[in-house]
């Protein structure tokens, strides 16, 4: 990174947007500076932000010792809602403001995503698929599919997004079941949703789809234990972040008959935080298994207004403006936070 004024300078730590125009527009249009990096580990973002003001950060990780060791930094601004990859304790103790983008940015892409994710598991649509482009045509290669009405649609965290899976699953005449424990049940059964103990989730959903945050109490929420306790008709959906499902155990389920199915969004170690990732996860060879590539969040419309936030969040922090979007409150008597 050239040497450049260190009040300055907003860093794109990495991004797989294909071009940086709507960020450079909007930061340089406030007089910063903006340079762009594809970072694809802590040390490589310490490298490339030792001078900058403001970090925007899509995948790459912003821990505590890059936190340490960006004495110019007053802002961090994920692309995204989740902040699982900033230290926001750090970033607070150091009075650092770190925003976010709140859930409606992509809220009815990944509901969406969600159900279509379902939908392609419980109807054995890549299966289908995949036979008939190797010449076999017959009903029978999916078998077996079940009718889904009057099956239990279960949602783990009754968050904006899973009320919006829930809409859209009535329709198929399911019915509707959400475990969250930060969600008062009266609110969960306003929504015509029947609210239900994580155990009975588990063991009586025949389709569920994950929609909490990760949390390190969320990590490995379906290993092998919680996997062992699904029915072995049930189809688990992953629209959440990959790490909430331990992979290994995953595997050892479809293969040995715990649960018959399961779609993800993402798996536990996500291809785009690698650098000359190869596809070696044992998931993809199964044929009960639907992978997309951390892709329910995309649309058009969703990407534009994600990059348009994180951008203008960084420059209204370096301009002296508050953020929209925080997520913690910077300690108070930092030069950092001061904009000293």
């Amino acid at each position: 990174m050239t040497r450049t004024d260190p009040g300055r300078t907003v860093l794109i730590a990495d991004s797989d947007f294909g071009d940086v125009d709507i960020e450079r527009s909007i930061v340089e249009g406030a007089g910063l500076r903006l340079v762009a990096a594809q970072c694809k580990s802590e040390d490589e973002v310490i490298e490339a932000g030792r001078e900058a003001a403001g970090v925007l950060t899509q995948y790459a990780r912003v821990g505590a010792r890059a936190v340490d060791a960006m004495p110019h930094c007053r802002v961090i601004a994920r692309y995204g809602t989740g902040v699982d990859i900033v230290d926001v304790d750090a970033a607070t103790r150091h009075g650092i403001q770190v925003t976010n983008a709140p859930n409606d940015w992509c809220a009815d892409e990944v509901a969406d995503h969600a159900v279509a994710l379902w939908l392609a598991a419980a109807r054995k649509i890549c299966r289908y698929d995949g036979a008939t482009r190797r010449g076999e045509w017959h009903w029978k290669t999916g078998r077996p599919v079940h009718r889904l009405r009057g099956q239990v649609l279960g949602l783990l965290s009754f968050g904006a997004i899973a009320r919006l899976v829930a809409e859209r699953a009535r329709a198929f005449g399911v019915e509707v079941w959400a475990h969250d424990p930060f969600v008062d049940e009266s609110e969960i059964r306003a929504a015509r949703v029947r609210p239900v103990s994580f155990d009975d989730l588990v063991e009586g959903a025949d389709h569920l789809v994950v929609q909490a945050p990760l949390t390190p109490q969320t990590h490995h929420t379906f290993d092998r234990a919680t996997l062992r306790r699904m029915k072995p008709t049930a189809v688990l959906v992953n629209t959440a972040r990959g790490p909430i499902v331990e992979d290994a155990a995953l595997y050892e389920a479809l293969t040995g008959g715990w649960i018959a199915g399961a779609a993800l969004d993402d798996i536990e170690e996500e291809p785009a935080k690698q650098r000359d990732w190869r596809p070696s996860n044992p998931l993809f060879e199964l044929p009960n298994v639907v992978v997309t590539p951390h892709a329910a969040y995309y649309s058009e419309e969703a990407i534009g207004t994600v990059r348009t936030i994180a951008a203008e969040e960084a420059v209204r922090v370096l301009t002296g403006e508050p953020a929209r979007y925080p997520v913690n409150e910077p300690a108070a008597g930092s030069h950092r936070a001061e904009g000293a």
